[in-house]
């Protein structure tokens, strides 16, 4: 679904990413952790076009290095931003009209009406607050919304930058409910979060990040048992 390879971005003269390599299979839920500033979330726009970037990105087998990011939403690749970045004077409908902008040309009425459907199925308390002003819903229903926003793009790759910063953790766990029922619906997921524990928890394979590089690649639960990431991201 997704390979990238030698991925480099800087900011001015700062180098943020120094020449990454990964890859994300079809079906996969599969997690970057590292610190603050290891540039996690700097990959995650570079993946989705938001910031220029040096190197290949091959989404779906085809080079995306130099698409816009706006044409690759409509091909079924959606970015969760850090933040949620709803839109805080449009209702909570209006934001899930605004994640099937791309298809708006396509979908018809009744198929635009049974994804909202569908989204409230999934996220019942949207439904509960379908025409309150997203602005005024809380940071845990935020984050629902910014999610639902993102599957109303029918994604086929779903990045996720640190869906639970900020969060309560009882909503923590609702958000994580979500997000496996998501990946159990065949989207496929690329995760990035702090909380080291709740991501290799969850998928199946993990990236270890530090200053820009990749330091650990290996599977969820060889990075649990590995003693470097039980005392640098586990409390150990």
């Amino acid at each position: 679904m997704l390979e990238v390879r030698d991925l480099k971005v800087h900011y001015g003269g700062i180098a943020a990413v120094k020449g990454i390599s990964f890859e994300v299979r079809a079906g996969e839920m599969v997690c970057l952790i590292g610190a603050n500033g290891a540039g996690k979330t700097t990959t995650l726009k570079a993946i989705a076009r938001m910031v220029p970037a040096q190197g290949e990105l091959l989404y779906r087998a085809a080079s995306i290095v130099h698409r816009p990011c706006h044409e690759l939403i409509g091909e079924g690749l959606a970015l969760v931003p850090e933040g949620r970045g709803v839109f805080a004077r449009l209702s909570v409908q209006e934001n899930l009209e605004m994640g099937a902008y791309c298809r708006a040309g396509v979908a018809s009425k009744g198929e635009m009406s049974a994804d909202l459907e569908r989204i409230y199925g999934l996220l019942p308390r949207l439904a509960e607050r379908r025409k309150q002003l997203a602005g005024t819903l809380s940071g845990g229903e935020q984050q629902m919304l910014a999610i639902g926003r993102s599957l109303m793009s029918h994604p086929k790759l779903l990045l996720l930058d640190e869906p639970s910063m900020g969060l309560a953790p009882l909503m923590v766990q609702k958000v994580f409910e979500v997000i496996q029922s998501v990946a159990a619906q065949g989207v496929t997921l690329l995760l990035v979060e702090q909380n080291a524990q709740l991501a290799l928890s969850m998928c199946s394979r993990g990236y270890v990040m530090e200053s820009g590089l990749i330091t650990l690649a290996a599977s969820s639960s060889s990075l649990l048992e590995n003693p470097a990431v039980r005392t640098a991201y586990l409390g150990e």
